[in-house]
């Protein structure tokens, strides 16, 4: 265990050490995160009872959604290990005395972290000082917050897992560029990040609520707004669970049948 975390520091550091890139995304999320609200907002002064979010909470959702994009967008794939299975440089791995797929975690785990680091802070503080209903507000109890905090680390492993699950398939495709355009389409529409799920069809909703998407940005972003009451905070809490336990136990079985194969096919 002690080797994992080792690894996870030092890829932490590095990760640090990109601040010009987290100084263009930043800036990026403040413009983005104002052009959305202002869209909600045209709607929400046009139809405020048809709006299925108060807009307070749905300002606070954008702002964290912004905040905390490196966290959980799927798009955000560690290209080094793809590339690593495509050449079959991954074989190097072998030699080392750690399992591939903690280590494969670790380094995910601790990439992200490095780039919502650098730039999550300043979009939270600069949110919660505009005002209502254009800002972030602080969740309604201390016990909300706790949640949102558990929740979001559920959510790191549901986008991790689910990450390291495609580069566990690589290992069968011969270029996995579909999947994983496909994995980030099915993201964005049933996670949350074109529009929260409680503004889709209510048939679909449900639907997008059981697949492990729902399980990512969706939960942690709707507890802290106050979106998803916390009587409901176990059960959504539970799926995010429960597709931890899944998508480690397919990704880590596959990767080690590749594993098994490449060595096969390597002689």
């Amino acid at each position: 265990m002690k080797q994992y975390w080792s690894f996870f520091k030092m890829r932490l550091m590095a990760g640090l050490q990109y601040r010009a890139a987290a100084l263009a995304g930043m800036s990026t999320q403040f413009v983005w995160g104002a052009m959305e609200i202002l869209l909600y907002r045209a709607f929400w002064l046009e139809h405020p009872e048809r709006f299925p979010m108060g807009m307070e909470a749905l300002s606070s959702y954008i702002w964290l959604q912004q905040a905390f994009l490196t966290l959980f967008a799927l798009w955000n794939w560690e290209h080094d290990i793809l590339e690593s299975v495509k050449t079959g440089s991954v074989s190097y791995e072998l030699l080392r005395p750690t399992d591939i797929y903690s280590m494969w975690m670790a380094r995910s785990i601790a990439n992200r972290l490095a780039r919502a680091a650098l730039r999550m802070v300043p979009v939270l503080v600069v949110s919660s000082l505009l005002p209502a209903p254009w800002g972030l507000r602080l969740p309604a109890s201390p016990a909300a917050f706790a949640l949102f905090l558990l929740s979001a680390v559920l959510m790191v492993l549901v986008v991790c897992a689910y990450s390291l699950l495609v580069y566990a398939l690589t290992f069968y495709l011969t270029d996995p560029n579909g999947i994983m355009v496909l994995s980030v389409a099915a993201a964005d529409l049933l996670g949350g990040a074109i529009v929260p799920l409680p503004f889709l069809p209510e048939g679909f909703r449900r639907f997008a609520q059981l697949t492990p998407f729902a399980s990512m940005q969706n939960v942690p972003l709707r507890l802290f707004s106050g979106d998803i009451p916390l009587s409901q905070a176990p059960a959504v809490m539970g799926l995010q669970v429960f597709w931890i336990v899944t998508l480690m136990t397919a990704g880590y079985l596959l990767t080690k049948k590749g594993l098994r194969r490449a060595v096969i096919l390597g002689g």
